[in-house]
């Protein structure tokens, strides 16, 4: 069988757990302790009631950089920054900063007119901005510069048209179940179906007909004949299905796609930092108000949910549109963060791909230097970052040197035991510090609502709340010493656990899928444990290096 089409009935087959096997968690499970609740949060409950009751903490700065967050939020907007050296809305840059009107924040990715929304790839950049250079170049007159860059240009143009192909094929794909399981909705007429009436629905039309196949060879492997599920659900699964490769193919993977002149700035300045818009929402603010209640949502106070941090302000900085971040506004976000008072910076991002890795190198020694700590996402691949690369990462260019205070954060669970790493989690035995909760994580999202979402997006800012309250009750500790009391204080997990991208078991119709063998954690991350914010406080009243 042809690897496009394992993966299109492996991302079917996704989609059907997703609508069929999704189980909640326990509520605020992240700050529960595992010792009385069985569950692997941080224990932030745990430490306010036992460690932090009566005392009194320093307001830290956290930067969020991401795609933007609502402010007003009904659960943030008393803990958003406010540069008070800012008189707004009278278009002046009245602190001198460089940033005129930037109240809340700053937003790198917009200009004048408006805001960058869709984007493509940085590997669409890369192979689009070498194709010309390397396409029928004559390697055997290479120099050992052009030979890195003619290697790096073939992995990208492999990468790359694969990722073009399989979008449009999944796009149509989806387009096609979609409307055949409109056509499936009419002819069954129910608002709630089981096995039984897909299995006794007689269809008319050949694409009835071959839809109706592929959702019996599913359903009946998910569910008992008498089992129902709201056919809403079905329907919508598939449409976001289709939703997103159809904007990969018209978006990510498309080479003329130009968002860049929105930003009105000039791009191959790389060293350029005056630009952008101070709109820190932006058009698509979901995941970056999700980042921001996880690590400071008002806490106890009858609505919503509790962030993990208290005594925070957040700081919003948008580099993320919805396509790849670039490294020179990621480099400038990170330079703005430190250079207006955060001593936190999240960074729920990443990408395989990097057009200019020194200028972020420079910003992240440059955030170093000044004691701010880092805390980013390892990624929702399923790879071993030990081999894969997901930037930006901790390790400066030619890997001789590590940041100090960066912390690289895989995704648990909230279960016990073998089941404890989220299965898309990335991993890596050296390159990935620690876990925490990224599973069915609920948090804030625009006009005052809320969400449960996935990923190592939640987990780094469960472990960046977990560094604010360090920093904000143990002031003198440096960020490298942050570090090294959450890497020292992690829940160790004891025995092997399922390794993430192995946990589908073979079944007769799937009989490429490979079922792995389970790993201890301590190959997965470097502390071979989640983060444990309790432990973490009780050592920093201790701590000496």
């Amino acid at each position: 069988m042809n690897r496009l089409k394992i993966k299109f009935l492996i991302a079917l087959q996704f989609v059907f757990i997703i609508a069929f096997a999704q189980k909640k968690a326990p509520d605020n499970w992240f700050n529960l302790d595992h010792k009385s609740n069985t569950v692997y949060g941080i224990s932030t409950e745990r430490a306010y009631t036992e460690l932090l009751k009566d005392k009194k903490g320093q307001t830290v700065i956290v930067a969020v950089i991401d795609g933007g967050t609502d402010v007003k939020h009904e659960d943030l907007k008393d803990i958003i920054w406010v540069n008070t050296k800012e008189i707004p809305g009278n278009g002046i840059d009245d602190d001198g900063n460089g940033y005129v009107d930037d109240i809340n924040g700053w937003n790198f990715i917009g200009g004048k007119d408006g805001n960058v929304n869709q984007d493509n790839l940085e590997v669409t950049r890369v192979y689009s901005m070498m194709k010309s250079k390397y396409s029928n170049a004559d390697t055997t007159k290479f120099s050992a510069i052009d030979m890195k860059e003619y290697t790096n240009f073939k992995k990208a143009e492999s990468e790359y048209l694969k990722g073009k192909t399989e979008s449009a094929m999944y796009s149509s794909f989806y387009s096609g179940l979609y409307k055949g399981l409109e056509s499936l909705k009419k002819g069954i007429n129910k608002d709630r179906i089981s096995v039984a009436d897909v299995k006794n629905y007689k269809p008319e039309s050949m694409n009835e007909k071959k839809i109706h196949g592929v959702i019996i060879n599913f359903i009946a492997k998910k569910m008992k004949d008498t089992d129902t599920i709201p056919f809403a659900m079905l329907t919508t699964e598939i449409k976001g299905a289709y939703e997103h490769f159809d904007k990969q193919a018209k978006y990510n993977y498309n080479t003329d796609v130009d968002s860049r002149k929105i930003v009105g700035d000039n791009y191959n300045d790389q060293t350029e930092k005056y630009y952008g818009n101070n709109d820190v929402k932006g058009p698509s603010a979901d995941h970056g108000t999700h980042v921001a209640g996880i690590i400071a949502a008002i806490r106890n106070n009858n609505i919503g949910m509790n962030g993990v941090a208290q005594n925070v302000k957040i700081m919003v900085v948008r580099v993320v549109p919805d396509g790849d971040e670039r490294d020179k506004d990621v480099a400038n976000g990170i330079r703005y963060a430190v250079d207006n008072g955060a001593k936190v910076i999240n960074m729920s991002f990443g990408k395989a791909f990097s057009y200019n890795k020194k200028v972020v190198d420079d910003a992240v020694k440059y955030a170093m230097s000044k004691d701010v700590l880092i805390v980013h996402a390892a990624g929702n691949d399923a790879k071993d970052n030990d081999f894969e690369d997901n930037f930006p990462t901790p390790y400066f260019e030619g890997k001789t040197s590590r940041a100090t205070g960066w912390i690289e954060v895989g995704a648990s669970t909230w279960h016990d035991g073998k089941n404890i790493a989220a299965p898309f989690s990335n991993y890596g035995k050296s390159t990935v510090d620690v876990f925490a909760p990224g599973v069915n994580i609920y948090s804030t999202i625009p006009d005052s609502k809320y969400a449960s979402f996935d990923g190592t997006s939640m987990a780094s800012p469960v472990t960046a709340g977990a560094a604010a309250l360090i920093r904000s009750y143990y002031p003198q500790l440096t960020a490298a010493e942050v570090k090294d009391i959450i890497t020292k204080s992690v829940s160790k997990i004891n025995g092997k656990v399922i390794y993430p991208g192995s946990r589908v078991k073979k079944v007769k119709f799937l009989p490429f899928i490979k079922y792995h063998s389970k790993k201890k954690m301590s190959e997965l991350c470097a502390t071979g444990g989640i983060v444990n914010v309790y432990e973490a406080l009780k050592l920093a009243q201790t701590y000496k290096k």
